[in-house]
């Protein structure tokens, strides 16, 4: 089953994604998308709490680029991949190569989803939601995170909204 949990932060998208792996009793692959800056303490302690978090059963895959590749080496039935979260990757390569990655890294993406077996979870921030941000990279990346969410949505099985901890299922079976 795919399923794509949005949420805007702290709103428990990453803790119901965890519970949701641990409860199927298959093999769970984390997949990080975060890259670490020196000098970035702030995502570091964010990286060590979902660290911290994690049983130490979990494999995790540090990926910050190229995801498709990753889901298609390790999607298999009988595991559980979390990738937390679309929207660092989206980050990512929007800002490597000035962006030039960024069309081939999200075709791929969204070409490899209907291929994956096993279960997946996609975590992503839901952006859109605010007012329209300055700059054109970040109203790019508003936009850019928007289509992406709805061409994911359309390929996954269940999608989930969370709010305040609480989800809310907007596209398949609810949990």
């Amino acid at each position: 089953m795919k399923q794509l949990i949005l949420g805007g932060a702290r709103s428990g998208k990453s803790t119901l994604a965890e519970r949701l792996a641990t409860e199927s009793s298959e093999e769970v692959i984390y997949i990080a998308t975060a890259t670490l800056a020196q000098s970035d303490i702030e995502m570091e302690r964010r990286i060590r709490a979902h660290r911290d978090r994690r049983p130490d059963a979990w494999q995790l895959i540090e990926e910050p680029l190229n995801l498709a590749e990753a889901l298609r080496q390790n999607c298999a039935t009988g595991r559980f991949l979390i990738v937390d979260c679309l929207t660092l990757w989206l980050s990512n390569i929007l800002l490597v190569d000035e962006g030039r990655q960024f069309n081939q890294q999200t075709t791929a993406l969204l070409s490899v989803l209907p291929e994956l077996r096993g279960n997946l979870i996609l975590v992503s921030n839901e952006v859109g939601l605010g007012i329209v941000p300055l700059g054109e990279l970040s109203r790019r990346f508003q936009d850019e995170s928007g289509w992406l969410h709805q061409q994911v949505a359309k390929l996954c099985d269940r999608v989930i909204l969370t709010v305040a901890g609480l989800p809310l299922t907007l596209k398949g079976d609810a949990i």
